[in-house]
């Protein structure tokens, strides 16, 4: 079980625990307000950080989404790259044949 979920799990308790309270209990005006008013923070706090969230969870995916993408373009950058040098390699290769045929013409 993840943080979060434990953290949720814990509030979920508290919020139930917060809506038995009732007034059969001797309390008073003003902490009946208060519990009341805790709640609704906790609730909205609840909210807030479940969209947080959300947003974290879009946001990862889409960088993801990025880093696969621009591994893509490195790996084809790459291939490119040792492409070139295979052919320059070659080329050289062919001119160093050429110059050695030349030489042995002109002999």
């Amino acid at each position: 079980m993840s943080i979060i979920e434990k953290k949720e799990k814990n509030l979920n308790l508290l919020i139930n625990k917060l809506n038995s309270l009732s007034l059969t209990y001797s309390q008073s005006s003003y902490e009946v307000e208060k519990i009341i008013t805790e709640k609704n923070e906790i609730m909205r706090q609840k909210i807030e950080i479940e969209k947080k969230n959300q947003e974290l969870i879009r946001e990862h995916k889409y960088l993801k989404e990025k880093i696969l993408i621009l591994q893509s373009e490195v790996k084809k950058r790459s291939q490119l790259e040792d492409s070139f040098n295979q052919e320059i390699e070659e080329l050289s290769q062919e001119t160093e044949n050429l110059v050695s045929e030349i030489e042995k013409w002109q002999m």
